[in-house]
Parts: structure tokens; C-alpha cells; sequence
């Protein structure tokens, strides 16, 4: 297990502007829903997945620096940006396969994923039900390994969201909501440090439409509870598989800790804290970001996976489990959330 090494953030040079035909948006027909996506560069297929709400374009300022190694795709996961929105499965089993079957009509065959937040969730269930096409991954702030989450998040979830997420659009409210984070920042609070990136996600959704999807894939992950699923359980499957954990020490939406547990739970994996960043560390910090992306990606092999290899992870089961041998590293708050998962596993 490699040890967490706290580094101050690199300031290095800012990136490289971004050119509009590096980014323009393309689409492709899937099941007969238009998916949209941005593809760039050439290489070694680098996956990038955003967050609930979100869409590729928050990619935007790192998509053409790491396609000068890479075949960088960037989808729009359905419900989201310009991507239909349909009344679909939302859950992230279902975000998987969308993000498979789109590679498949790219001619994709395996790839590095980068997940953030609810798509490191997808990340993670994309090697679990996909390990022979998943080369690494890299999860950013991920959703799936603990319970906590936002408070705002979990209220959202509750009934009567739909009302709350369309009164943000009346007149004057996002100046209300821009004042309140402003006095999040006077306060020094972790909430401040996303609050750009949480207007955002306001302007995202414009309509009902949008809502509805976004309600629909909050409700697939979230409960008033907190997280509702977690891939917690089978993270040992990652043995053999590189993973990196990029996370923000301010994150407000989901808490450090959870990168620690998930760190412990994740055989060979490395964690990087970015000092300072919330939940968004490649928008406080995109030239770390980046170098860290392409020394991770440039100094390790792509996973080798085979059914044999797996079917000996199966059986042996996760460490400290009645099957596997006691593991003395995890501290008891891993444990714990150990213990949880076996009611929240997504499948």
C-alpha cells in the first residue's frame, strides 16, 4: 500500500488556450438517443467523466494539453449537457454501459478512465463490470466509497426537489445564491471553494427537462441518508489494476476521509491531496492536475487482466472478510464503512 506524501500545490506555468475545434461538441446515435461527446488527440484512450449535473465542458482547459499523448473522450453522459434526456436509468450500472457502448462505435477497445465525483463512481463501476477494457484509473473526488455526502445533495434528493431546483431560476435568485457563497469565502468555509464551479451547475439546468434528469440521477446515488450505493465492498478487485486518487483536503461535497478509505481499500493504490482545493482540485489547480495525470499514465502498464486472475480475487474475497485473511492496516472507521456497504453495493 503506498503511503499518502502531502505536497504543497505546484504553481506552474498556466495552460495553453484552448482551440474551438479541439472542443467542438459531436454526437453519436446510441439505442436511438444522441449522445454528445468531445474527442481529441491521439494515443493511448484517456476517458474523461463528469459529475452529476455537469458535462464535458468542465474538461474544457485540460482536454487539449493531454491529447498531445492521448485519445481524449469526454462524453456528455445522457440526462446531462447536450446529451438527450430521456426517462432512462440513471444509475451508475446503467451510466457504464452508456459509457461502453459509446467507446464501442468509437472503436475503443480499452481505455484509461478519469472520473469525477459521480463519474468516478461510473469509473469504478465501468472496471467492475468491464475489467478487460479498463487500462487504469484515476478518480477525482469520487462518489461510491463512503456514505457522507453534501447536506444541499441530500435534501435535493428528497420529495418536492423539482420545485426547490426550479425556484433557483427566478429572477434574483442566483444573485441571492451568489451573495450566500460569497459569505461562505468571508468565512473562510470548504463550501467556498467550489462556488463558481456550484453556479455552474445552476446554469446547467435551464428547464424542466434538465431538472428531472438531474433529480432522477441525484435519486440513483443519494438518499437523505447519504450515498446510497458504494463500491466499497469490491475494491480489492483493483489489485493488479493502477489507481489514483486525486482528491481536494476542502472538498465540501464529499469529505477527504474518504479518499483515505478508499486508499486503504484499494490494493497498490497512489493518493495525491491537493492542499487547499475543494471538490473541483483540476479547476484549482489544473497544472498539477495535468502533470499528474501524464507522469501517472506515462510510468505505469495497463492493467492486465484476466479471467483467472479475477476468479482468484473472487474467491479469495475482500481482506478481513470471513473468507479472506484479516487485514491489520484498515483503521476502524474503514472497517466500518466496510461493514455499511454490504447494504448499499450497486450492481
Amino acid at each position: 500500500m503506498v503511503d499518502v506524501q502531502p505536497r504543497q500545490p505546484r504553481r506552474t506555468a498556466r495552460l495553453r488556450s484552448v482551440g474551438d475545434g479541439e472542443l467542438r461538441l459531436r454526437h453519436r446515435l446510441v439505442h436511438g438517443y444522441r449522445r454528445a461527446y468531445r474527442m481529441a488527440g491521439q494515443g493511448p484512450a484517456l476517458v474523461l467523466i463528469h459529475g452529476i449535473g455537469d458535462s464535458s465542458a468542465t474538461w474544457a482547459e485540460l482536454i487539449p494539453d493531454l491529447a498531445r499523448t492521448h485519445t481524449v473522450i469526454a462524453p456528455d453522459l445522457l440526462g446531462h449537457g447536450a446529451s438527450d434526456k430521456p426517462r432512462a436509468d440513471y444509475s451508475v450500472a446503467a451510466y457504464a454501459n452508456g459509457v461502453r457502448d459509446l467507446l464501442a462505435t468509437l472503436d475503443i477497445e480499452s481505455a484509461t478512465l478519469v472520473g469525477h465525483s459521480l463519474g468516478g463512481g461510473v469509473a469504478m463501476q465501468f472496471a467492475y463490470q468491464f475489467p478487460e477494457r479498463t487500462e487504469r484509473l484515476i478518480l477525482v473526488s469520487a462518489g461510491g466509497v463512503g456514505g457522507e455526502v453534501n447536506p444541499v445533495l441530500r435534501a435535493v434528493s428528497l420529495p418536492g426537489a423539482h420545485l426547490l431546483l426550479s425556484t433557483l431560476r427566478l429572477p434574483g435568485m442566483r444573485l441571492n445564491v451568489g451573495l450566500f457563497l460569497r459569505l461562505m469565502r468571508l468565512l473562510d468555509a470548504d463550501l467556498a471553494q467550489d462556488a463558481p464551479s456550484l453556479l455552474n451547475l445552476v446554469d446547467a439546468l435551464p428547464d424542466a427537462t434538465s431538472r428531472s434528469a438531474f433529480v432522477r440521477t441525484l435519486r440513483a446515488v443519494v438518499d437523505w441518508r447519504g450515498q446510497a450505493v458504494t463500491m466499497l465492498d469490491r475494491c480489492y478487485l483493483t489489485e493488479g489494476m493502477p489507481t489514483m486518487l486525486l482528491w481536494g483536503d476542502r472538498d465540501s461535497v464529499v469529505p477527504v476521509r474518504h479518499a483515505h478509505g478508499a486508499h486503504a481499500a484499494m490494493p497498490g493504490s497512489r493518493l495525491e491531496i491537493f492542499e487547499g482545493a475543494g471538490h473541483f482540485p483540476f479547476h484549482s489547480d489544473p497544472a498539477r492536475f495535468l502533470a499528474l495525470v501524464e507522469e501517472f499514465t506515462a510510468t505505469t502498464g495497463p492493467a492486465d487482466w484476466s479471467r483467472e486472475h479475477w476468479r482468484e480475487l473472487l474467491r479469495a474475497g475482500r481482506p478481513g472478510t470471513a473468507v479472506g485473511q484479516p487485514d491489520t492496516v484498515r483503521n476502524r472507521e474503514v472497517e466500518r464503512d466496510l461493514r455499511e456497504a454490504s447494504e448499499r453495493s450497486a450492481t
